[in-house]
């Protein structure tokens, strides 16, 4: 807050998307008076035909690193109709969504307009008599580790909607959901009411002093540890160029789903009290990123002066994980993930964001990849299980990169399917 204890612009924006609702987009606008976002194109070719190809509309920063909007909301919905979809219903609802389309450009003057997914459970195709094909590996979400036991995600649907301003999120929500008849300056066509209805929502933020100026909350020292130039909570950075996959990468080759990827989301409560005030600053850099960049004194705030790499690689960390783990008796998160990369490059696409929801420290987890066996594969790397048995101070967690700082509460797959085919697919199109 201020001298005069008003919210700062950041506070109140992340605290309007994560109250959310009319009242809170009113609010927000009598604030700032509403964004100048432009309006999107009339032209449906113009949009992208994969969903997640947002990279050609997310700033960069310096150093090439995609630069992830600022604010997001997760609406999980669930199907409201008997049966399966008619033709009438997935009509309606892409009417909605090229409402949006049609009312929001996906970026302007360097800044995220709207961007937007629409992705499926398994729990959603089951209501088919055909199965999904192949080409398509989207198990039911279950623990990946012996420590965690997430509750499942299995709404049929999520919407994911990003931006750099809080009023185009909550305003795209409220017209989704039958709230607002335009948005702006553009008639909403239709939207989903009556055939997907909400079942949770979730909100979030990320970017350089968004963290700190929200970690007024649970599982966070008093002392408000979380920098000004961090933007995440644990205080450093995150989506360096060559740690994520390339959308080409995460996109499915084949089948009818060709040109869509899937969608692994995991709610994670962060327990950033024994983050900070059980470790000091080296100890931290060690676990986030590999022992030597503590070693060396490589990381500088929260790494922006590691460029678009984060140096595992350069450092031969991921090689050395298992000498760090018998004689250092500790090894980082980035150093142990960079192991599931195949031929050296990465096979998962992070869009995380951190969150208060329920007033604690948290983070929605997002990532993209072509398989959610590829998620499983680097979860499986993440976890060091292997690494552990290398050294007693490792633990069940300890020591071994941020797995003690993280609890797992929920975990859902979803099949993110081509543009064409977002509207309440069935299970197999052709």
């Amino acid at each position: 807050m201020d001298e005069t204890g008003r919210l700062s612009r950041r506070q109140f924006a992340k605290a309007a998307v994560a109250i959310g609702g009319a009242s809170a987009l009113s609010a927000c606008l009598d604030r700032s008076g509403g964004p100048d976002v432009p309006q999107g194109s009339e032209d449906p070719s113009s949009v992208p035909g994969r969903q997640h190809a947002w990279n050609g509309a997310l700033p960069t920063d310096d150093h090439g690193n995609d630069v992830m909007a600022r604010h997001h909301v997760l609406l999980l919905l669930d199907y409201a109709g008997d049966g399966t979809p008619t033709d009438d219903e997935r009509e309606t609802v892409e009417s909605a969504l090229r409402s949006l389309e049609r009312a929001y450009a996906r970026s302007d003057g360097g800044e995220v307009g709207l961007l937007f997914t629409v992705g499926y459970s398994p729990a959603y195709f089951e209501r088919f008599d055909d199965g999904l094909p192949e080409s398509v590996d989207l198990p039911d979400p279950e623990p990946l580790a012996p420590f965690e036991d997430p509750d499942p995600d299995d709404q049929d649907a999520v919407v994911h909607l990003a931006s750099d301003h809080p009023e185009v999120v909550l305003a795209a929500e409220e017209a989704l959901l039958g709230e607002q008849s335009e948005l702006n300056g553009v008639e909403m066509d239709a939207d989903l009411s009556g055939i997907l209805e909400k079942a949770d929502r979730r909100t979030g933020f990320t970017g350089d002093g968004l963290p700190a100026d929200n970690q007024d909350v649970q599982g966070v020292p008093d002392s408000g540890p979380v920098s000004e130039d961090a933007p995440m909570f644990m205080g450093f950075k995150s989506g360096f160029r060559k740690s994520q996959a390339t959308e080409d990468r995460v996109t499915i080759p084949e089948g009818p789903f060709a040109e869509g990827t899937t969608l692994q989301l995991s709610r994670i409560r962060l327990q950033l009290r024994q983050w900070y005030e059980q470790d000091s600053r080296s100890q931290r850099v060690a676990k986030m990123f590999c022992p030597v960049h503590a070693e060396e004194d490589l990381v500088e705030g929260a790494g922006d002066n590691l460029g678009d790499t984060a140096k595992i690689e350069e450092k031969g960390c991921p090689a050395h994980a298992g000498d760090h783990a018998r004689t250092k008796g500790m090894v980082g998160h980035s150093q142990k993930s960079a192991r599931a990369r195949e031929d050296g490059d990465p096979v998962i696409l992070r869009r995380d964001f951190n969150s208060t929801d329920d007033d604690e420290a948290g983070l929605h987890f997002v990532s993209l990849q072509r398989s959610i066996s590829d998620f499983v594969d680097t979860r499986d790397a993440m976890n060091g299980e292997d690494l552990a048995e290398e050294s007693a101070a490792l633990g069940q967690k300890n020591n071994n990169g941020i797995l003690q700082y993280m609890d797992v509460l929920r975990r859902g797959n979803f099949l993110i399917p081509p543009r064409e085919l977002r509207a309440l697919p069935p299970a197999n199109p052709e």
